[in-house]
């Protein structure tokens, strides 16, 4: 228990920061997505119908958008509650467009199989900036695009 909380305090200050902002914002998103609908949580966001092409972003912004995905994903694996793709998308999607960095976040759908045999549909989510994947990157080639989300 005491090998992460040693890594954490060897953490630069800005990557602490990241850290405990994504640790909030998985929280806040995860039962929001419990008492609101998804489409309050994509107001704002401009629809797409499938792949879109991914807005070009500077190289700074770029290395900002690998270190919110490294939270995120950093810091859902140390959540107590499930942090699900889709909540991690949406705790990405929002640090980073407070720090005006734009980005596609794409909604796909698989057909599966249920324990009891029964054909059942399958989601994933995941967010890119330059098509560079900074959250949701595993597995998502089994997933076919069905809508997509982008931000100015």
């Amino acid at each position: 228990m005491l090998g992460p909380i040693r890594k954490f305090f060897k953490l630069d200050p800005e990557r602490k920061g990241l850290f405990i902002q994504a640790c909030f914002l998985l929280g806040s998103i995860r039962l929001s997505l419990s008492r609101k609908t998804f489409k309050a949580h994509i107001a704002g966001l401009e629809l797409h119908h499938g792949a879109v092409l991914q807005p070009l972003s500077e190289a700074s912004n770029q290395k900002t958008a690998r270190s919110v995905g490294w939270a995120v994903q950093t810091a859902a694996n140390f959540t107590p509650w499930k942090s699900t793709c889709l909540v991690q998308v949406l705790a990405a999607q929002r640090m980073l467009k407070k720090r005006d960095i734009p980005g596609v976040f794409y909604i796909g759908a698989a057909s599966g199989v249920a324990e009891d045999e029964r054909p059942t549909l399958l989601a994933h989510a995941w967010l890119k900036c330059n098509d560079e994947f900074i959250t949701g990157e595993s597995g998502h080639q089994q997933y076919t695009v069905i809508s997509s989300f982008s931000w100015p």
